[in-house]
């Protein structure tokens, strides 16, 4: 794979009563996205699948385990090729461990659609990442309509 070559991620949506979880990613200005929120998953590694890796990345993330998770679709850019899971949340928030990112929350449709959340340890409205938003518009427009 060339320098050039987009990277590869399996990310999740996590929808629960009517809330979807989102990961406020950490502040550090190295990292894609920086303090915005976006969707748990991250990276696919060598031999790994894309549904095999959005697995592992919501159990390092959260300390979930996604069951009966379904393709939604994918998005491509230069830099990044996303392939987008749904899956239920079947437990409250407290009983997932965030071990990366800056917090985590469930975001109401109307919060999605302005395109900001309010995140308690940040102590502000954090933006929603642009990517991440248009993929959450689409899949409440998708959803709505299946």
């Amino acid at each position: 794979m060339s320098d050039k070559s987009p990277v590869q991620v399996a990310i999740a949506i996590l929808p629960h009563e009517g809330k979807f979880l989102m990961q406020l990613r950490d502040n550090i200005p190295t990292i894609l996205y920086p303090g915005l929120w976006g969707l748990f998953g991250g990276h696919i590694e060598v031999g790994e699948t894309p549904e095999i890796a959005v697995e592992r990345e919501i159990i390092e993330e959260i300390g979930y385990q996604i069951t009966n998770s379904h393709k939604f679709g994918c998005y491509n850019d230069d830099r990044v090729i996303r392939h987008v899971f749904y899956a239920p949340l079947t437990v409250s928030i407290d009983k997932l461990v965030l071990t990366e990112g800056w917090d985590l929350g469930l975001i109401s449709p109307a919060q999605i659609e302005a395109g900001f959340a309010y995140s308690a340890i940040a102590g502000e409205e954090r933006p929603l990442g642009v990517v991440h938003q248009q993929i959450m518009v689409d899949f409440m427009q998708w959803w709505g309509n299946s």
